[in-house]
């Protein structure tokens, strides 16, 4: 059988995680040679038997392993990186591996974050590096944020309303933003833009939501009262996702409200998501 040219060997650091394994779904999905790197005693045994049964190839291993890093780096065209905050930093691991492996095709990180400077380390570092660029603003995970804040599946007799309530927020769904992730990893259009998704004003939603359980005040402050998925114009060196994608149609959040609960296993969400690619 010849070998489809157009289909990109992807490698995701993070693809058992909760925004990783819908982009490990969304990579298969749309027929990509997807790999996932795994630590060896990995307790996610039922996600990884999922994604395998999809048709994913686990490769097992730990962060602070060079040579392991380099080697499946070089098996493959595209790196993508969803690791979980505490792991930001490792992240300069892999690229340093990147930069050993010298094959480079197309590279895409996305550090969550949560400390900014920890994120600014990481952008500094790839543009040290002299790799070619992409952040992605993926803004709020939909599911988690409707689900675990909104609950439209309780019978609520009161909700707290955050500041006037008129503020919008950017709720994208988290198949969405696996699909364009991958998407956005193998477009040559995307070097060195930012790509935003914040795709069609439905997606836009004012929300009403019950006392928040373990979320920081200061993300839902800066997502439903200041507004800051949606306060800003996009820049010239900037580009939204739809733009790139007229034809993919996103899930509006009153889709969203119909589909069947999912885990609000995901805790601290990134309000934006990052990465940084590098291509030929």
């Amino acid at each position: 059988m010849e070998k489809d040219e157009s289909k990109s060997k992807i490698l995701i650091f993070g693809g058992t995680g909760y925004i990783g394994s819908y982009m490990v779904k969304a990579s298969i999905k749309l027929g990509h040679p997807t790999y996932v790197f795994s630590r060896p005693n990995s307790n996610k045994i039922e996600i990884i038997n999922e994604l395998q049964s999809m048709g994913a190839i686990i490769v097992k291993g730990k962060i602070d392993e060079h040579e392991k890093l380099v080697s499946v780096r070089r098996e493959v065209d595209v790196v993508i990186s969803a690791l979980p905050y505490p792991q930001v930093l490792d992240q300069l691991k892999i690229l340093e591996a990147i930069k050993v492996a010298g094959n480079i095709k197309s590279e895409c990180i996305t550090p969550f974050q949560a400390f900014l400077e920890k994120k600014k380390k990481i952008r500094r570092a790839i543009e040290a590096a002299n790799i070619p660029y992409t952040f992605v603003s993926a803004n709020c995970f939909a599911a988690y944020f409707v689900n675990y804040l909104l609950r439209p599946f309780e019978q609520n007799e009161e909700i707290t309303v955050y500041g006037t309530g008129e503020a919008k927020a950017v709720l994208n769904y988290e198949d969405d933003i696996g699909i364009f992730t991958i998407k956005v990893a193998i477009d040559p259009r995307t070097c060195n833009r930012v790509v935003i998704y914040r795709q069609q004003p439905t997606l836009y939603h004012r929300m009403t939501l019950p006392d928040p359980q373990n979320i920081p005040v200061s993300i839902l402050h800066s997502v439903f009262v200041k507004g800051v998925t949606t306060n800003f114009d996009i820049a010239e060196n900037e580009v939204e996702a739809s733009a790139l994608y007229p034809d993919l149609n996103s899930t509006t959040i009153d889709e969203l409200r119909h589909f069947p609960a999912r885990s609000a296993k995901a805790g601290l969400c990134s309000v934006r998501i990052n990465f940084q690619k590098s291509r030929l």
